[in-house]
Parts: structure tokens; sequence; C-alpha cells
């Protein structure tokens, strides 16, 4: 089986992004181009915890709810949030309702800010897990890593939830940390141009 699929203009895409057609924007546009924004950045974390049992596609069509619900990530806000606010989140039916996952990112946020206070930024934390694409397999060939593995139990060493090593995987993937378009693929390139000239966070 291939594992590219068509886009709308015939070029080869990673395969995932046939399943549906608003795959394909956010594909092209964001999944592995390396961030450094802390907003974008603690959504990512946060929206990834979310899909842990769900769909990408349940979370993608969801986002700007998510992003309303949650004052657009940020986690000064958010840390703010307390029982009331739980409730109001619970009786949104345009987010994921589920008490654990709501929590968990009002207690990352408050960790957020901890790790703000303590590394300078939360792209300097992160970035300091980068993996050696020598060290990788082939793309979208594993859904962990030995730096996923590592900085899930960091950050639940400091408090952090629903950040297993998957869940950071997946982090990493979209956030450009690993350039794992497949071969074929026409963004893989332009991704791996954007990675040559991206600065690192210290």
């Amino acid at each position: 089986m291939s594992r590219t699929v068509n886009g709308p203009d015939g070029a080869p895409r990673c395969r995932w992004c046939g399943e549906v057609d608003e795959f394909f924007p956010y594909h092209d546009n964001e999944w592995g181009f390396p961030v450094t924004d802390d907003r974008r950045l603690f959504e990512k974390l946060c929206l990834e915890s979310f899909q842990s049992g769900l769909s990408w596609r349940t979370i993608l069509a969801k986002r700007e709810n998510f992003r309303n619900a949650f004052h657009q990530f940020d986690f000064h806000k958010v840390a703010c949030f307390d029982e009331q606010d739980v409730q109001r989140l619970l009786q949104d039916e345009g987010i994921v309702r589920h008490r654990g996952k709501i929590e968990a990112v009002i207690n990352n946020a408050k960790r957020a800010i901890e790790l703000v206070e303590r590394e300078g930024s939360i792209a300097a934390f992160v970035w300091r897990y980068e993996p050696d694409p020598a060290q990788l397999g082939a793309p979208q060939s594993v859904s962990t890593s030995p730096e996923s593995v590592a900085m899930s139990k960091e950050l639940k060493k400091r408090g952090w939830k629903f950040v297993g090593p998957t869940t950071v995987f997946a982090f990493m993937q979209a956030m450009g940390l690993v350039n794992d378009h497949v071969e074929g693929c026409v963004t893989r390139e332009q991704v791996a141009q954007a990675r040559k000239g991206f600065q690192r966070p210290a």
C-alpha cells in the first residue's frame, strides 16, 4: 500500500490526509513545521491530551471551540480557572466534556507558568528533547521515541498530567521536533527547509 495519497492539487501527501478533506490544510500549513511560540506549544500539548482515545479529526473540528473555551490557551488565564469554570466547560458541547482532561489543562497551565519561571520558556524546555533524525525509524513507523519517553517522564515529575510518551511524540511530530512526513510527500521537503533555517531556542 502506498504511504501517500494525492491531494486536491494532485501532488502526493502523507496518506492520513486522505481520511477527510480538512486534514489537507492542517497537514500542508502546520503539521511538522517547527514552533517556538509558548502559547501554541501549550495549546498543542492540551489538544493532544484531549485526543487521547479519540481521533484527531474530532479535535481538529472542535479546535476553535477549544480555543474560545480556554482563552486561546493563554496559560496565565487558564491557571486561574476554578471549579465554576470546570462546571462551565463540562456543559460546553463544543469541546470534549471530560472532567479529567479539563482539570488536567488547568493543572498543566499552572505547571506551564512554573516551567517558564524555571526554564525561561516552554520552547526552551521542549526543544532540548529534539531527537537526532538519524536515530529515528522511517517516518510514521513509530509512536514513541527515547526522547518522548524522557520528556514525558520529566513533565510528569514536574506535575503535568495526560502527557504520556505517545501523546508527547504526537506533539513532537506536530510541532516540528520531528519531520515525520513520509518520503514522497511534497510537504516533507518544505518542513526540511524550514528546519534548516530554524533558530532553536536557547
